[in-house]
């Protein structure tokens, strides 16, 4: 007979629970989580690892920008070519920061939180990681064949002997605790056991891992705050000196007024670079440059002969001093129509390509009826292209020549804005001399002079030696961080935590005896936290190593 519909409906069915899936439907009431609940939610979710894993991923990403684009603190001379050549992006890219990607304020905000989740992550952690430290290994499972890992072996016993069972659990006490395992004995009716852990090492590790990332951190911040990083272009035969005002750009942490930079000057003597003879593999290319330098610290008397190369940094005084760029810098002496010298200096002439064409400018600004401009490119080993255009056809100085087109007009020196000395804006300046002038470009060979057009007065192309026809320049970094041997400290212990967070294995151990009349029958298991595709072999080697020397032992009783 079939069951009527009362006696079928959902929920009536009296070998169901209540909470079964096919029970009546039952209103469940959420709890309000209320304005106090909010922000305590809001903390667990920040604090939690996985947080914590996303923002550093989120870190890592919002870092690519700064090697995208030239940061300010590092090449400010590259910000300046950016917005030069890509004007109409420059305001936006600068306006989210691009250009000071470290120290925007979404970089900033990226990085604060994550601080805070790697603290709210660290502390309970590190609690319940010291308190587990302490505890006791946990009582022997009553079934150990349910584990994974297992195996059993019965072990034979002499008639008349009443502690085989002890014994044996004093041999794998001792195995295991020689093994590294913390151990802990336990027995009840009929059975003894040992439960043994190891492994809170991996643990110990990952928490290493995180404490050493807040201190990156920390360090990168505090450091930050008190580091500095400047640039100067030093001529060879000219001095640089460790002084706010003797820097072509000048980047300062928090903490940082200038004022109190130790005291040492550098002297580049000359600039060494060899390239690739023509007609040889990679010709022109360089193949070691080194700047020689002498550097006086707060001893003048006492000096010190150096060199500064690519990927070998200068330390002095707990700078690091990098070598950026080279390139040359023609000494060039500009005489007004009475012969008065207006202008005398030893101009860097920054490379446009691979062969060195230079271009450099120089500015008269007094001792003239009106300011002048000059736009001047230099080929070290001067050649023709089928325009009939210039060009360096080889890097070294063969053949130099310089070319220079003439300006005159206010250069905007004289409202109080800052200029690049490597840049000049031509507009609203009159040009004298190139492009549609119809006055041919001044054209100057080491030793020689041009007249300047108008009757304004000459340019001369001074030589610089007999061996060096035209100086040279080297392009210098000043970087001081006193957190980077912190940061280093700190990177090595992260990446030692990481080791041993990944590679240690979390175990448990289980040897459990029970005493049958033909022998002991021992059972052996395992159990891992988290993957660990060796546990079985661990718990087989066990029991081999513990059968073996529990016959030893037995063979050695009965000798004596």
């Amino acid at each position: 007979m079939f069951p009527s519909r009362s006696d079928t409906e959902v929920g009536v069915d009296p070998h169901r629970p209540d909470d079964h899936l096919d029970s009546a439907p039952v209103d469940v009431t959420q709890p309000q989580i209320g304005l106090r609940g909010i922000p305590i939610w809001a903390w667990r979710q920040l604090t939690s690892m996985r947080t914590a894993l996303v923002l550093l991923l989120f870190l890592a990403v919002a870092a690519v920008p700064g090697s995208l684009f030239p940061q300010r603190s590092a090449d400010p001379n590259g910000v300046t070519q950016w917005k030069r050549d890509t004007p109409d992006l420059f305001a936006f890219v600068d306006g989210v920061g691009l250009f000071d990607v470290y120290v925007s304020p979404w970089f900033s905000a990226i990085y604060l939180l994550l601080f805070t989740s790697l603290v709210g992550c660290v502390v309970p952690r590190a609690r319940h990681h010291y308190t587990a430290l302490r505890s006791r290994p946990p009582r022997t499972p009553a079934r150990l064949s349910r584990l994974s890992a297992h195996t059993q072996t019965t072990l034979p016993v002499t008639a008349g002997e009443n502690d085989s069972t002890e014994r044996a659990m004093t041999l794998a006490e001792g195995l295991l605790r020689k093994a590294g395992y913390r151990v802990e004995l336990y027995a009840g009716p009929g059975w003894s056991s040992v439960s043994a852990e190891r492994g809170y090492l991996r643990e110990t590790g990952n928490l290493v891992f995180h404490v050493a990332l807040v201190g990156i951190i920390v360090s990168v911040a505090i450091g930050g705050s008190f580091a500095y990083t400047g640039q100067r272009v030093v001529v060879e035969g000219t001095t640089f000196v460790n002084a706010l005002s003797d820097y072509s750009s000048f980047n300062p942490g928090r903490f940082v007024d200038g004022a109190g930079l130790t005291p040492y000057s550098l002297r580049l003597n000359d600039f060494k670079v060899a390239y690739q003879l023509p007609g040889a593999p990679g010709a022109g290319q360089a193949g070691d440059f080194s700047a020689n330098v002498t550097v006086r610290g707060d001893d003048t008397a006492k000096k010190q002969d150096l060199s500064v190369r690519v990927n070998a940094p200068l330390t002095i005084a707990g700078d690091r001093i990098y070598l950026l760029g080279n390139g040359y810098a023609p000494t060039l002496t500009v005489r007004n129509a009475r012969g008065d010298v207006v202008y005398r200096d030893s101009q860097p002439f920054l490379p446009q390509d691979t062969n060195m064409t230079s271009l450099g400018v120089i500015k008269v600004v007094d001792g003239m009826p009106e300011q002048l401009g000059l736009v001047g490119f230099f080929y070290p080993t001067q050649g023709t292209l089928p325009s009939g255009a210039f060009t360096s056809i080889y890097p070294d100085v063969i053949n130099p020549v310089l070319t220079m087109n003439v300006y005159s007009g206010d250069l905007g020196i004289d409202d109080g804005t800052p200029r690049s000395v490597y840049t000049l804006d031509t507009s609203g300046l009159t040009q004298r001399t190139g492009g549609k002038t119809g006055v041919q470009a001044l054209k100057l060979t080491p030793g020689t002079s041009a007249d300047l057009p108008d009757g304004l007065g000459t340019v001369t192309w001074e030589i610089s030696s007999s061996a060096a026809p035209v100086k040279r320049f080297a392009s210098l970094q000043i970087q001081h961080d006193p957190s980077s041997g912190w940061v280093l400290g700190f990177a090595i212990i992260a990446t030692l935590g990481l080791f041993a967070g990944l590679f240690l294995p979390r175990r448990r151990m289980w040897v459990k005896a029970r005493s049958v009349t033909d022998g002991i029958v021992v059972e052996y298991a395992g159990l891992a936290r988290g993957d660990d595709p060796t546990l079985q072999g661990a718990v087989t080697a066990l029991a081999k190593h513990h059968a073996r020397q529990y016959h030893d032992d037995r063979r050695g009783s009965e000798n004596r």
